[in-house]
């Protein structure tokens, strides 16, 4: 079959299309012919030896989460899963790929409607947005700020966060067409990468929601009022500053807080359920899902050069 293998940590180049043999699904797991292929922000952070201290090597094969037709299962497994479109989560390795095997307590059946593209651009990332939210006690009424709001994650946080009676919801984003869409979404306020905004945008927020962390990580904890909760979601755009935090205690009665999420952290029958539910709103309609671009996966360098240019709104595709 068919993979996408990181030869070399860094740029896009270092990416390669490589022959495997078809993965065997061990016990609990299931096979996929892949369909569709969702290319992520954490796959861009492996790509790049960001987190080679945590075991990824050279050869490793990018991918979470893939859609398509389970052709076979391990030991332990309900045979009646053979044939079913379905939703899968991969772990961090196996997704950029021709056949792809995952827990069946990872696979979703997709409801009708919805395609294997939406899929994979709604279920990692829906389940983030929602999480993120429920973390940092979002109540109806609060100001909430996205930042890096253009991905996937923060296209889903919009709609939720407007939806839940936000009392502002801003985003941050690098073009005022971008802004506009993401208007289109529920979001009240554009704001600069920086921060900025027109004379009308909140000065403060109840909530911060980041997908970029980064160096300016501090500038944005400056933005909570007091009380103010801050969930970071991703690292996008690198970690922040080591000392970060002295920016809180050096405010300590204004009683912020800070944390970080990840998905992982939350039982798989909670996160099934969240998934179940939105992608059954999405194929209704009554949950926008955005997909910038669907290429071969071939072309996953292309995908990953569009993503390091902060070209794409929505989610990449691969399909095989």
């Amino acid at each position: 079959m068919r993979a996408i293998s990181v030869k070399i940590f860094g740029e896009p180049e270092g990416l390669q299309v490589v022959d495997l043999p078809e993965p065997a699904p061990g016990t609990g797991q299931v096979r996929i012919a892949t369909e569709a292929i969702g290319v992520g922000g954490v796959d861009a952070v492996i790509r790049r030896g960001t987190l080679t201290a945590y075991g990824f090597r050279s050869g490793h094969i990018l991918g979470s989460e893939v859609a398509g037709s389970v052709v076979e299962v391990g030991e332990g497994v309900d045979p009646s899963w053979i044939g079913r479109q379905v939703w899968a989560f991969t772990g961090l390795s196996g997704g950029y790929a021709d056949q792809a095997v995952a827990s069946v307590d990872d696979v979703l059946p997709l409801p009708p409607g919805l395609t294997g593209t939406d899929a994979v651009a709604l279920g990692g990332s829906g389940v983030v947005a929602h999480f993120a939210l429920d973390r940092a006690r979002f109540a109806p009424g609060d100001a909430v700020l996205l930042r890096g709001a253009a991905g996937s994650i923060g296209i889903t946080a919009v709609q939720l966060a407007a939806r839940g009676g936000a009392g502002a919801v801003a985003v941050t984003t690098s073009s005022t067409e971008r802004g506009a869409r993401l208007e289109g979404l529920g979001a009240t306020h554009v704001l600069s990468r920086s921060g900025d905004g027109g004379p009308d945008a909140p000065t403060g927020f109840d909530v911060v929601i980041d997908v970029v962390s980064g160096p300016e990580l501090p500038l944005f904890l400056d933005r909570l009022n007091d009380g103010g909760r801050y969930v970071a979601v991703g690292v996008v755009g690198g970690p922040p500053p080591a000392d970060f935090g002295m920016r809180m205690m050096d405010t300590f009665r204004r009683s912020l807080s800070f944390a970080t999420f990840s998905s992982d952290t939350v039982p798989s029958p909670e996160r099934q359920a969240v998934r179940a539910s939105q992608f059954a709103e999405a194929a209704r309609g009554d949950l926008r899902i955005v997909v910038h671009e669907v290429l071969p996966l071939e072309q996953a360098a292309s995908a990953h050069r569009a993503m390091d240019a902060g070209e794409v709104f929505g989610r990449v595709v691969l399909v095989p």
